[in-house]
């Protein structure tokens, strides 16, 4: 299997990219000459990990019975001094909202994710440090 992604210039520092069929813009800040019209393409790779896990945790969790009202997560990465200016290190924040959530599901869900299912995270692994902590709130 082959994934390809076609993206086109749009000006400026304007692409558009085609990612399965729905359009993703990107353009830079504009303190590096762009019009802030889309996202910065590293940070999509924080959505990314974020999407793969978080589809992950929900699937097991369903195969788990276990219940959740509300799912969000926050990546964030730290960004080396020099040029090239690259992530060293990511964490990931799962917060997850129900009643009577079983913590030990969570967290065999969340490590199921890490350790053997999210290929995002198996991906960017190898060139970073990623860790991850998981919040519940009893509703």
């Amino acid at each position: 299997m082959t994934h390809t992604v076609h993206t086109s210039w749009k000006g400026n520092m304007q692409f558009s990219a085609q990612v399965s069929g729905h359009s993703v813009a990107m353009d830079a800040s504009p303190e590096f000459g762009g019009e802030d019209a889309g996202s910065r393409p590293k940070e999509l790779l924080l959505a990314a990990i974020a999407g793969c896990s978080g589809m992950d945790v929900v699937e097991l969790l369903r195969k788990m019975r276990v219940e959740i009202q509300k799912f969000d997560m926050e990546v964030s990465a730290d960004v080396s001094d020099t040029h090239p200016k690259v992530y060293t290190h990511m964490h990931i924040i799962y917060n997850l909202t129900g009643k009577n959530i079983d913590t030990a599901k969570v967290q065999k869900a969340v490590d199921m994710s890490q350790e053997k299912y999210c290929g995002v995270s198996a991906m960017l692994r190898q060139a970073m440090k990623i860790s991850y902590e998981i919040k519940i709130v009893d509703n």
